[in-house]
């Protein structure tokens, strides 16, 4: 028995090709379970694919390096062609080569971890990082997506749209002091927007504050930086210290941001 075509069209009436979409699922889904492979049947289950299906999918993606497989043959895991994709991301990007020597500049001044994230959707993609002088975290972050509510780039890029930009509540609680109502997370928005920029006070990882400002050469913003700090480590004197230089590398970064020249695609 054949499978149905399925296909879909989008708001501008471009069907959806069905083989794509799933391949894309595919790596997204192996994508995000990170050191946890996954079975054959366990992939077939989430993504609604007949295990023939998949298997083949599985194969055809492993010959191509996007898929990797255990020597049994039985875990499925990303592949390094995800890598060597994701950094030419990285690479090709005109804002985050524009943004890159100001986190080092932070980093020097700060001696604290410095961060680039961009919104994708509700949550935040982590583009660069700087880490600690002091503190130095065994996985880089870059790469990474954490939801937006949940920590300071997120909440600095959220605090630049309406209120009806939030999604429907519960939010997930990553630590016991994350925001998980639309009430609470509003109130700290409009805070964010008061003072011009958030502060993340151990809601995304335990004994860590941050403090995120986002980049407005994009309307509304699209990226954000932050500087990360463990608790134990934060006085105020240090906080006034990082406050003032994350200010100033934000405005460093707005000014000499990319504009729209000739020949150079606007991404979007």
């Amino acid at each position: 028995m054949s499978e149905p075509t399925d296909e879909r069209a989008d708001e501008r009436g471009v069907r959806e090709v069905k083989s794509a979409a799933r391949t894309v699922d595919l790596l997204e889904l192996l994508a995000a379970r990170g050191d946890r492979p996954a079975r054959l049947q366990e992939l077939a289950d989430e993504l609604h694919v007949p295990r023939s299906s998949m298997y083949a999918l599985l194969q055809t993606l492993i010959s191509r390096g996007w898929v990797r497989t255990d020597t049994t043959g039985s875990l499925y895991g990303i592949g390094i062609r995800a890598l060597l994709t994701g950094t030419s991301y990285l690479d090709s990007d005109p804002r985050v080569r524009v943004v890159r020597p100001y986190l080092d500049e932070a980093s020097d001044a700060l001696g604290e971890t410095i961060h680039m994230g961009r919104l994708d959707g509700t949550d935040v993609a982590y583009l660069a990082t700087r880490e600690s002088h002091e503190y130095l975290r065994t996985i880089s972050r870059v790469g990474r997506r954490l939801p937006a509510h949940a920590g300071a780039l997120g909440k600095a890029l959220l605090a630049e749209r309406p209120d009806d930009f939030l999604p429907e509540p519960p939010y997930a609680r990553l630590t016991p002091k994350t925001h998980t109502t639309r009430e609470s997370l509003l109130t700290d928005l409009a805070a964010t927007r008061a003072r011009g920029y958030s502060v993340d006070r151990e809601e995304g990882v335990p004994g860590i504050v941050g403090f995120g400002f986002a980049l407005r050469y994009d309307a509304p913003a699209q990226d954000a930086i932050s500087c990360s700090v463990p608790v134990a480590r934060l006085s105020a004197s240090h906080e006034e210290q990082i406050i003032a230089v994350m200010r100033e590398i934000r405005a460093k970064a707005e000014a000499a941001a990319p504009g729209g020249s000739a020949g150079a695609p606007s991404w979007r």
